[in-house]
């Protein structure tokens, strides 16, 4: 039996820009003043040409841009700056790297439930009142691993309260541009840069291995992060950083991103129909990103699914790794599906139907 791999959100083999990646690193190669720049050490916010094309294209100052080692760095490096004790809002359920990342720094994570459009603005209201954040991390396009999408209007009240209650809000944002369907909502970046730091990278639009994220936003904020990097690593991988420049400076980037929301909405929407083919309903289809989740039955167990889905040749992640209390997911299952051909997600889909039935 063939095993259908359904765990890490990867992007698809076909989707890499290989020569043009090539042509890029090799032009930056070939450029004495850029190569010259990518060998050196340099500082912990990253290759500058880098951060001033950013800032250009946002409207920003370039020491409101900082560049890391792919945008999970970037709540390492937060857990390192944030005063011990410190109080993290997020959502119920949430990315579990984020999650481990704030554990390992001691950082006091408060769980906020979610819903398809976004978190539970009631719960999260009082949460604020209760416990005083810091920061709110939040996936407001395409959450990873719900797929939810907040609404406008949650996004307005969620900033209207870190105004009110002065905190700042962390906005991950790395599936944004993959929107397939529907209309795109202001990032929360847009409604309000003085209350968010937005972070993305360009794991999902180029590549993984070219290691490269980016964080905007309040530069006093970004000035602790960026010592801390320069504390811990002295300076980012500045060949990768320097070959993402030359592929935007390009005019790369819009027609790649073009290219993936081809190849993946295509996907979505193939799981999406297989899933209600197979009787699976209760799920969350999103408008973009690279997941989808799914309920379990009444009575199911992630555990147990797991044990059993290893028999039958089907990998899957155990849904309590999303929750700040784990068996909160007791009954919830993230399903990537970029990776995936047509035939992958038809059977992977019969056999996790035949393993709930």
């Amino acid at each position: 039996m063939q095993p259908i791999q359904l765990t890490r959100g990867v992007p698809a083999d076909e989707s890499y820009p290989l020569e043009l990646v090539r042509e890029c690193a090799s032009s930056v190669m070939q450029d004495p003043k850029l190569s010259l720049e990518a060998m050196r050490y340099g500082t912990g916010y990253g290759f500058m040409p880098l951060r001033e094309l950013l800032a250009s294209q946002h409207g920003l100052s370039a020491d409101q841009v900082l560049i890391g080692n792919g945008s999970l760095s970037f709540v390492d490096l937060l857990g390192l700056t944030l005063e011990k004790g410190a109080t993290v809002l997020v959502e119920s359920p949430t990315y579990d790297r984020t999650i481990t990342l704030l554990k390992r720094h001691g950082v006091n994570i408060i769980p906020v439930p979610l819903e398809p459009d976004g978190v539970n603005f009631d719960a999260f209201k009082a949460a604020v009142l209760e416990h005083k954040p810091t920061l709110a991390y939040l996936i407001a396009d395409f959450q990873n691993p719900s797929g939810a999408t907040m609404s406008l209007a949650k996004r307005q009240a969620v900033l209207e309260l870190a105004e009110q209650h002065n905190f700042m809000i962390l906005e991950d944002a790395p599936y944004r541009p993959l929107r397939y369907r529907g209309s795109s909502i202001p990032s929360l970046f847009d409604l309000n840069p003085s209350r968010t730091m937005q972070m993305s990278s360009y794991t999902k639009q180029i590549s993984p291995g070219v290691r490269v994220g980016t964080l905007i936003g309040d530069k006093t904020w970004l000035a602790k992060l960026a010592k801390a990097a320069n504390d811990t690593y002295i300076s980012g991988a500045f060949l990768g950083q320097a070959t993402v420049f030359e592929f935007l400076r390009r005019g790369h980037l819009e027609p790649q991103l073009e290219r993936l929301r081809a190849l993946y909405a295509p996907r979505l929407e193939r799981m999406a129909s297989a899933l209600r083919h197979n009787g699976l309903t209760d799920f969350l289809e999103p408008d973009g990103g690279f997941f989808l989740s799914v309920n379990l039955p009444q009575g199911s167990s992630i555990a147990d699914l797991l044990t059993r889905a290893s028999g039958a040749g089907l990998a899957l992640t155990d849904g309590r790794g999303f929750f700040v209390n784990p068996e909160a997911g007791n009954t919830f299952l993230r399903l990537p599906f970029c990776a995936l051909g047509f035939e992958e997600i038809d059977e992977g889909m019969k056999r996790l139907a035949g393993l709930l039935g």
